[in-house]
């Protein structure tokens, strides 16, 4: 099986049978998307979504959450994976945006990776979801399945987003993102992952290789 034929075999399965696949955060702006994007690094969406309706509540702006106090921020998210750092980075985030882009979220992807605590894997996932930008975020689950699938032999998450990225069409790409998190969600699991489940064994490089 060549390469092409697998992109085409997996991306036309998740086109013609998952027609909607929408990130499973909770927002209502750029701003609640990026801080929600940010708690999420190493979290549960169903953690962050239990933790930000009092953040966003306390905290609705940029503004706001610039002239927040650490033990504040803290205080609200500390059920949230590594609370120090990203109550620290919340902040500075929201000063910078305040500072330098009068409290708009920046709409390029490079200058949202200059913002405290916003990686690539950040900037992709809100530029992507915010104004459809053509690029695949990748984080953990999107590694292993890309890996999987045989999608990419990519070892680092930016050598696997940039082979997605050449092989997936670019009105693909803000929902292939979502295709394959949620695929590695919820079937291609880290542990035990769900072959007896997946549509795609037919395509599948691990599976084929058993």
């Amino acid at each position: 099986m060549t390469l092409k034929q697998r992109y085409d075999g997996i991306l036309g399965y998740f086109r013609d049978n998952v027609p909607v696949a929408e990130s499973e955060l909770h927002f209502d702006s750029p701003w609640q998307l990026l801080v929600a994007v940010m708690l999420s690094a190493q979290c549960t969406d169903k953690r962050v979504n239990l933790t930000t309706p009092a953040l966003f509540s306390a905290y609705p702006t940029p503004e706001t959450l610039a002239a927040a106090s650490f033990d504040d921020v803290f205080a609200l998210i500390r059920s949230i994976s590594y609370p120090n750092s990203k109550a620290r980075h919340l902040i500075a985030t929201a000063q910078k945006l305040v500072s330098d882009f009068g409290g708009q979220v920046p709409t390029d992807i490079d200058t949202l990776m200059t913002l405290p605590g916003v990686g690539r894997k950040t900037a992709n996932v809100v530029a992507s979801i915010t104004w459809g930008e053509p690029v695949i975020a990748v984080d953990t689950h999107v590694f292993r399945v890309a890996r999987r699938l045989g999608l990419s032999r990519g070892t680092t998450p930016r050598a696997v987003e940039l082979d997605l990225e050449r092989h997936t069409p670019a009105e693909l790409r803000p929902i292939a993102h979502h295709w394959l998190i949620l695929h590695g969600r919820y079937v291609c699991t880290a542990l035990k992952p769900r072959c007896d489940q997946c549509p795609l064994t037919a395509w599948c490089k691990e599976f084929r290789e058993r």
